[in-house]
């Protein structure tokens, strides 16, 4: 089966039982690109920043959803906006600042200014406008702005589930995430790095809680430090994969840590190494709660389809086009905990950082696969492991041993549901 002009058979390219077998051709087809751009990217909720990017009234960041730049802006009234950078005139960018404060938008071409609500204020020479509908020459604006606990989505879509529906049980995941934070609240306010890889989107998507591979990709870094983190992908394992539905994955190492049950453990240290930020954790959950949180430590969490949270960072997935992807990623801050915030950038640096230890690894294996599956034998990537032992949780969600694929056939199932729709 090579590439296609006609429209993709979607029970012909994700075939087996489960969804094993997943043609090659669904990570290199610019047409299949294109459709996903259509179904998944400008009609689903995308994860677009934080509100603690924009902490005061017209302050802007720019950011994206997949290849269109978005302006998120904070307006007067404290309303987050997410606009077009385009303007309504000539198509001029109308932001070139990366970040700043500003309460309007001018157009460096032809001088349109627009208020950072998107509406436009004014042009030069208005007497050649009479008779326009001022009302309909504003920045285009992202249809719906959805915010759940800081981290802002947006949707193109004008109609379809809301952000609470969409997110599903990953919300659960997001609940536990600012419960790291003496004050509950997350930010993100250490500055962002930009990985290139050519590679499809997808692929990323799926390593991000492919259990299997640390050992083999990351074993450089495994050799040479004794953070334990190899254990917790190892056979013997009492993490798990899950496919939490709606596309959303983990690798939840809950059970490991309980297991281990050291405070702090999770974060390769000790209670007595963070003194302040235990302190404060205990006085604001009380010893036994802020343990339990302690133990648990942060999710390793992909939230469909651009969200990857990290235990310690950040990814966000930017797909440019059918072989070129940007991951931005920054480090988690925890607000309220200056010292637990330190050795969090410091670890970012030397884990993603331009010289870290692991995000190499992982390009290097994203841009193999690109090229690999380029070759006309064989057709299909098969992601099986694990299937004879599937299970379900408590919450009646799939489960598999941590290296099994559980995950990315969840993945792949939630893909093709979106693909097939009208």
């Amino acid at each position: 089966m090579g590439e296609f002009s006609a429209r993709p058979k979607w029970d012909e390219l994700i075939k087996g039982e489960k969804g094993e077998y997943v043609h090659g051709s669904v990570y290199t087809s610019p047409q299949i690109f294109e459709e996903e751009l259509e179904k998944i990217w400008y009609r689903t909720w995308v994860y677009v920043g934080h509100v603690s990017e924009v902490p005061n009234p017209n302050d802007f960041v720019l950011k994206s959803i997949g290849p269109q730049a978005v302006i998120m802006t904070r307006d007067r009234e404290g309303q987050i906006n997410l606009l077009l950078n385009r303007c309504p005139h000539r198509g001029n960018q109308v932001c070139l600042e990366h970040r700043g404060n500003r309460g309007s938008f001018t157009c460096p071409y032809h001088g349109w200014t627009f208020v950072n609500t998107g509406a436009l204020r004014g042009y030069p020479f208005a007497a050649g406008y009479e008779g326009s509908d001022r009302s309909t020459l504003g920045l285009g604006k992202v249809a719906r702005v959805g915010i759940y606990q800081g981290f802002v989505f947006g949707s193109f879509a004008d109609e379809g589930p809301s952000l609470e529906e969409h997110l599903g049980a990953a919300r659960g995941a997001l609940d536990a995430l600012v419960m790291s934070s003496p004050e509950g609240e997350i930010e993100i306010t250490a500055g962002f790095l930009q990985h290139k890889a050519k590679t499809n989107w997808k692929f990323i998507v799926e390593n991000e809680t492919d259990g299997y591979h640390p050992q083999f990709v990351h074993a450089s870094i495994f050799d040479v430090a004794s953070s334990g983190i190899g254990d917790l992908y190892s056979a013997d394992s009492t993490a798990v994969a899950r496919d939490m539905g709606d596309g959303h994955t983990e690798i939840d190492l809950r059970p490991e840590f309980r297991r281990i049950g050291k405070p702090m453990g999770w974060f390769g240290t000790s209670e007595e190494r963070l003194p302040d930020y235990v302190s404060k954790m205990r006085a604001a959950y009380g010893n036994e709660r802020a343990n339990e949180i302690m133990i648990d430590g942060t999710p390793h969490i992909m939230i469909f389809p651009n969200l990857f949270i990290a235990e310690i960072q950040i990814f966000v997935i930017q797909p440019l086009s059918v072989d070129e992807t940007v991951q931005h990623v920054t480090a988690l801050q925890f607000k309220g905990a200056p010292d637990i915030n330190r050795r969090l950038r410091q670890q970012t640096m030397g884990s993603v950082g331009p010289a870290g230890f692991l995000l190499a690894d992982d390009s290097e294996m994203y841009e193999r696969t690109q090229r690999g599956v380029h070759m006309r034998k064989p057709e299909w990537n098969y992601i099986g492991r694990g299937l004879a032992r599937e299970r379900r949780d408590e919450d009646g969600h799939l489960i598999g041993d941590a290296t099994d694929e559980v995950s990315t056939r969840g993945i792949w199932s939630h893909y093709r549901k979106l693909m097939e729709a009208e």
